[in-house]
């Protein structure tokens, strides 16, 4: 890695696995890495343990929960690094993962953004990166749109890249303002990488640079059921603010259709955890000023 880089992990009740992202960045920040962990005004003590076991991490306390975009922000404003890299508390990185993806980004003068391969806990691969478009993002950013994806090994160029594992470039990142706040969480990525690309910066996914995301910790203390629907409630916030009516029209139509469809499906086979999570998406799409801005 040529230039300075900080990492900044958001917590917000990540409990033990905030200690396992930081141990994964241990020999980076022995290297000279700074790890920045914003507090969101945790209660269960994740932080404070965390840092207990890894005091080289760097701690900022937030008096209230103000998202994810906020906190990262916060962080970024207290780092030192010429690359701002965000890793979600719940992820931890395989060796090696961290300097791979900031090569990645600084080989390609034109790329302000770069998002790392996610795997899940048994190693299975887990997209990282999607399309803007509403119908190329509902219909294509799925299973059997992925399969391509799946066998990528070098660096490519992709509209956006989630915000489990990225890196930016300081000087875009403070030139853009940095995440948008209005997201409080989902979205967010979404909104940067357009952002940057209509100033003219590519995004880049760089899947040997890998980060084993765990099962949302945060996000499922927060949402429970209605993960996928808070999911959705963020890119319809995205197409509301920067496609107008019409784009969040569509995508509202299309979402509830397609999600509509997997309720009946799951229901049908009898996984009704899976059917109750689209019905929440679906009453997401149908409720009036839902993702509107504000």
């Amino acid at each position: 890695m040529s230039g300075s880089v900080s990492v900044v992990v958001v917590n917000w009740n990540a409990g033990p696995a905030l200690a396992a992202c930081l141990a994964s960045l241990e020999v980076d920040a022995r290297a000279g890495t700074e790890v920045i962990v914003v507090d969101n005004a945790s209660n269960d003590g994740s932080t404070e343990a965390a840092r207990t076991r890894h005091p080289w991490a760097r701690a900022i306390a937030l008096p209230a929960n103000v998202g994810f975009a906020r906190g990262a922000n916060a962080g970024a404003a207290e780092a030192r690094g010429s690359v701002l890299v965000f890793l979600n508390p719940d992820a931890r990185l395989e060796a090696g993962a961290l300097p791979r993806l900031v090569a990645a980004l600084e080989a390609e003068p034109q790329s302000a953004i770069a998002g790392g391969g996610l795997a899940d806990e048994a190693g299975r691969w887990q997209p990282g990166a999607a399309r803007f478009g509403v119908v190329r993002h509902l219909l294509l950013d799925t299973t059997v749109g992925r399969l391509a994806a799946r066998n990528r090994r070098g660096p490519y160029p992709v509209d956006w890249v989630y915000g489990t594992f990225v890196a930016v470039r300081r000087a875009v990142f403070e030139r853009l303002g940095g995440f948008d706040g209005s997201y409080f969480i989902y979205g967010e990525d979404l909104d940067l990488c357009h952002r940057a690309a209509a100033e003219g910066w590519h995004t880049l996914h760089v899947p040997a640079a890998v980060a084993v995301h765990g099962r949302n910790v945060s996000a499922t203390t927060r949402f429970g059921l209605g993960r996928d629907a808070a999911v959705v409630a963020g890119e319809l916030r995205f197409f509301a603010r920067r496609g107008g009516w019409g784009a969040a029209a569509l995508y509202r139509t299309l979402a509830g259709a397609k999600f509509g469809v997997k309720a009946v499906l799951a229901a049908l086979v009898g996984r009704t955890t899976t059917a109750r999570r689209a019905l929440l998406v679906v009453r997401t799409c149908l409720r009036p000023g839902e993702g509107l801005p504000t």
